[in-house]
């Protein structure tokens, strides 16, 4: 696999559209780092690290409008690629749909949204947008 970050975005994707609770993803730090920011802005109701196996699993439960069942997640689109990297400077961090949606990037100060980026003044590899 060359890109399991997309890999990850995939499955979300996947499993919103069939409107499943809970899907299991394959873990790793970045991927675990990723989940953490999705659970903090309220995009996905709860995930577990499941360490049983070698390389461990994340299972999240994803989170739907209890009256529309719609999901919270709309889009998820990765921005940096394997093939191109995007990085961008402190001052030039980009904003999603004017500030209703997030901007994951990894930094020098571990894996956090845009908003976190532009307090802290730093910047990095945008990873992907969410909303």
């Amino acid at each position: 696999m060359t890109d399991p970050i997309a890999d990850y975005l995939t499955r979300l994707r996947n499993a919103i559209k069939a409107r499943h609770r809970i899907v299991e993803i394959p873990a790793s730090n970045i991927k675990k780092e990723i989940t953490k920011v999705l659970f903090d802005k309220g995009y996905i109701q709860n995930y577990k690290f499941d360490d049983t196996t070698v390389q461990g699993t994340i299972k999240i439960a994803l989170k739907y409008n209890p009256v529309t069942k719609q999901p919270a997640i709309v889009k998820l689109e990765r921005v940096s690629k394997p093939g191109l990297r995007k990085y961008k400077g402190a001052g030039e961090l980009p904003r999603v749909l004017n500030g209703l949606g997030v901007a994951i990037l990894s930094t020098s100060k571990g894996v956090i949204t845009d908003k976190e980026a532009r307090v802290l003044n730093v910047g990095g590899e945008v990873l992907c947008f969410v909303y």
